[in-house]
């Protein structure tokens, strides 16, 4: 281990030599290593981008982004090389996946991708290459994390006595919780709408194939899909499981770039598809999506069509689950009794701020046992316009968590103590064992994990 620290010293005393000797500018700023972690540099030019990144996020430092900004670099690259030594890997799609919802958050905000470049001061290519290393990276550390915290579990003795060691600020508060069934109804689009949508997703296709305009400029001009619309309908390398089956169906089928896909009808609407490229089993589309509009005549419709099962309901003629079984189209909670989940706990209580806008409208005045008038809404998932009546199933008040009543919420508390405490000891052995050096002026910081300096 000190053969292995002191050649890492020599190597670096070198390297440092070499480029702080030779800093070059780029963009105005006097590139330099500031930091070194084992045999890998830090560069002022990382950190400035990352500080950039963060203030156009309005991300909170806390602290002096100078100080924190490096160590967090240092410590994310004692996990990379812990994930070496332990097989640690992510999959290309998962990196492009997160690169590319990233890539389309940044562009809507900047509001063109023009905008983004402007600020960012690089080519949409440059940023998504950037990120791309950003991402992996990233994703590299969770897994270590999640690695070296897999076996954290805990007894119910364990629970309680972390709760009864708990001071009385400590405990959580638990926000108000609900239990919501909900019947969904999507109207009935009329065929003339659909035969609307066909013929201008055709009209797009001509203008595509005899050249006269860009599949990308009309995705940007015309596509309905707010993730890849301002990035001309691109989706970036994914594999089938990532797409629907209609939609996966059709787009690897194509092998011509030159080429535009029949129509395809998905939940969320109608399309056409471009490929990109493949590679392997991965490939990168573009696609244009039209969503049918609901006229208030369908949607008038469905509410009726609600109310009168709301009357059901209330007459005792139906229950809700049963109208939740036969006639809602919520493929996601037909089969659950109507019950909506959590997506955070995987369980049917759900806090306020979980439910879709509408729901949480509607529920915040209602009793429990009560089946709400129907209401329009959107599909969370789709977006697309729907109907709904909802019930109130139960309703448990925001309190101070308790062991027997929260159970699961002190288990969890107790559980990411003992993550941290595992990921807290790791960083502080890795520095004891690993060579830092750290350029004179910018070890003044105060650090999370003063170790750094301390050898």
């Amino acid at each position: 281990m000190k053969n292995l620290k002191y050649r890492a010293m020599a190597f670096v005393a070198t390297l440092m030599t070499a480029v702080v000797g030779m800093a070059q500018e780029v963009d105005n700023v006097i590139d330099e290593i500031i930091w070194v972690v084992g045999d890998e540099a830090i560069l002022r030019s990382e950190v400035e981008a990352e500080r950039k990144r963060m203030l156009y996020q309005g991300e909170k430092m806390d602290g002096d982004p100078y100080g924190l900004i490096p160590e967090q670099m240092a410590i994310q690259k004692l996990f990379i090389n812990q994930a070496i030594l332990d097989s640690i890997e992510v999959s290309d799609e998962q990196v492009e996946q997160q690169v590319e919802q990233q890539l389309n958050l940044y562009i809507q905000q900047a509001g063109s991708k023009e905008k983004l470049e402007e600020y960012m001061e690089k080519t949409i290519p440059q940023i998504r290459q950037e990120w791309r290393t950003q991402s992996k990276n990233q994703m590299i550390v969770m897994e270590e994390q999640r690695f070296l915290t897999e076996d954290v579990a805990a007894t119910p003795s364990e629970v309680r006595h972390f709760y009864e060691r708990l001071p009385q600020d400590s405990i959580p508060y638990i926000a108000t919780q609900v239990e919501v069934q909900i019947v969904a109804l999507q109207p009935k689009i009329s065929q003339q709408t659909i035969d609307g949508i066909k013929n201008r997703l055709r009209d797009f296709t001509q203008r595509v194939t005899s050249g006269e305009s860009s599949f990308s400029m009309l995705a940007v001009m015309y596509s309905e899909d707010p993730g890849s619309a301002a990035l001309g309908g691109e989706l970036g390398f994914k594999g089938r499981g990532a797409f629907v089956p209609e939609f996966s169906a059709a787009a690897f089928q194509l092998t011509d770039p030159n080429k535009v896909s029949k129509i395809v009808e998905t939940e969320f609407g109608y399309h056409i598809i471009q490929l990109i490229e493949r590679r392997g089993d991965r490939a990168n589309f573009r696609h244009i999506l039209l969503t049918p509009k609901v006229s208030a005549k369908e949607l008038s419709e469905s509410r009726n069509v609600l109310d009168s099962v709301r009357m059901d309901i209330d007459s005792a003629k139906i229950s809700f689950e049963e109208a939740a079984r036969w006639i809602s189209s919520d493929k996601n909670t037909r089969y659950s009794q109507g019950l909506m989940t959590s997506e955070r706990t995987g369980t049917a209580r759900q806090f306020m701020d979980e439910l879709p806008a509408e729901v949480a409208r509607v529920v915040a005045n209602m009793k429990v046992g009560e089946v709400s008038m129907p209401f329009n809404m959107k599909d969370p998932k789709t977006n697309r316009d729907q109907v709904a009546i909802i019930k109130l199933k139960n309703r448990i008040e925001a309190h101070k968590a308790t062991y027997y009543d929260d159970y699961q919420t002190i288990k969890d508390l107790y559980e990411e103590s003992q993550r941290e405490k595992i990921i807290e000891n790791f960083i502080r052995e890795k520095q004891k064992e690993t060579y830092v050096r750290i350029k004179p002026g910018w070890e003044k910081y105060d650090f999370k994990y003063p170790g750094w300096t301390s050898k």
